[in-house]
């Protein structure tokens, strides 16, 4: 059947069916094709490639067959569409950005974006006299407010990093539709087989395929799917020239990824609530954010959105950065690392790190305290993942009792 043609398929057969084209060998895995060229049977054939009258590789920096099946693979998962792949997610959102906005060109913003994306729209984009207004995610009327002659891209991470907090797709496409912008959405906490954005409208998806996507920690990549033609052809024409390219094997790493991400994301979500609910349970912390939880506040949302809640779980604990250290730091199988979406937990200190290059009063407006720490749940028994943050999270809890202790018999 066609390599395109799965839309009638569930997301899981398309995670490991779509986009594939068997070579003459036959071959039942996926192929890397590890070429920098490819070879025209005459100087015709050469010309109408480079003229693009003519379909058919002619560079692995733009055209390359195993980068071409992970494209059409994700695009068949985010619901149809067309795809570029990019060298890393942050290659994504800027390949989106050169492709879409020119100087003069406004762009409103969730303000709680992962701290790179904000660098990118406030000291990069910024230089070439594109403004950003960032506004609160769930706030609508702030984004309506923010809206300018010149604004053309409405551009948000739903569920947020790290707070889980959750957008209202709907309501975003109306808005965005009744003023003739676009509405991208970054969609790497949920991937397609918990969200997919194009079914509410969105005209835009990007992927950091570093994370979930991958699920392994091993290569970094990322994605951008275009609901239309024309602007994939902006997105393409970007790759062409600019260069941010996937590399053939980076591709075929996150295809095999691929096949096991409806698995993958079910098991994340489920080890997800079933930690936040522990930790709700534990004396040491203040706060747990989890959409999953009947406390958030886009619960409600979130279960009408998507198939399930994710992997991440951010909470907050007693005192503020010596103690959320303290717990990260008692850790023994945790993974101390920025990176999220891995099979393995990770743990970090957003503060100080995935967002430690915002100013303060950034991370103030995004809720990003010293006591926050963000968990990204891996498939690791549950027990064993308690386990470990108890360690931490009981001398936190222990810590008042005995310095209350200490001064009463130094009394």
């Amino acid at each position: 059947m066609s390599s395109s043609d799965w839309s009638g398929f569930d997301v899981a057969t398309q995670a490991v069916r779509a986009g594939q084209v068997r070579s003459a060998e036959g071959e039942h895995n996926d192929s890397i094709f590890a070429t920098s060229s490819f070879v025209f049977r005459d100087a015709r054939e050469a010309a109408a490639r480079f003229a693009e009258t003519e379909p058919g590789n002619v560079y692995s920096r733009f055209t390359n067959p195993t980068v071409r099946t992970f494209e059409q693979r994700l695009a068949a998962l985010e619901g149809g569409g067309y795809c570029v792949a990019t060298a890393s997610g942050m290659g994504a959102i800027l390949t989106l950005c050169l492709a879409v906005l020119r100087s003069g060109d406004h762009v409103i913003a969730s303000r709680d974006l992962f701290g790179s994306t904000v660098s990118l729209f406030t000291k990069i984009l910024a230089k070439f006299g594109i403004d950003t207004t960032f506004v609160a995610l769930s706030d609508i009327d702030g984004w309506r407010d923010a809206l300018q002659p010149q604004t053309k891209l409405l551009f948000l991470e739903s569920p947020s990093n790290p707070l889980s907090e959750v957008a209202d797709l709907a309501a975003m496409v109306e808005l965005a539709r009744a003023h003739g912008v676009l509405l991208a959405v970054d969609n790497v906490m949920c991937t397609p087989v918990l969200q997919r954005p194009f079914e509410y409208g969105a005209d835009i998806v990007v992927h950091s395929a570093t994370k979930y996507l991958d699920g392994q920690g091993r290569c970094i990549g990322g994605a951008v799917v275009a609901r239309d033609e024309e602007l994939y052809n902006q997105l393409f024409t970007v790759l062409r020239t600019a260069g941010p390219s996937m590399s053939p094997f980076n591709a075929w790493v996150f295809l095999k990824g691929l096949e096991t991400l409806s698995l993958r994301m079910y098991a994340h979500s489920h080890n997800a609530m079933a930690l936040a609910e522990w930790l709700q349970t534990h004396p040491a912390v203040i706060h747990v954010y989890y959409p999953g939880l009947s406390s958030h506040p886009h619960h409600d949302l979130a279960a009408r959105q998507q198939r399930a809640f994710g992997g991440i779980v951010s909470f907050t604990v007693q005192g503020g950065r010596r103690q959320a250290w303290s717990v990260i730091d008692a850790t023994r199988m945790l993974s101390i690392t920025a990176n999220l979406g891995d099979t393995k937990t990770t743990i970090t200190h957003p503060a100080s790190t995935t967002h430690g290059r915002l100013t303060d009063e950034q991370r103030r407006a995004a809720d990003i305290g010293e006591d926050l720490i963000r968990i990204s749940v891996g498939l690791e028994a549950l027990e064993d993942i308690q386990a470990d943050l108890a360690r931490g999270l009981d001398e936190v809890a222990a810590a008042p009792l005995k310095t209350a202790h200490n001064y009463a018999g130094g009394g």
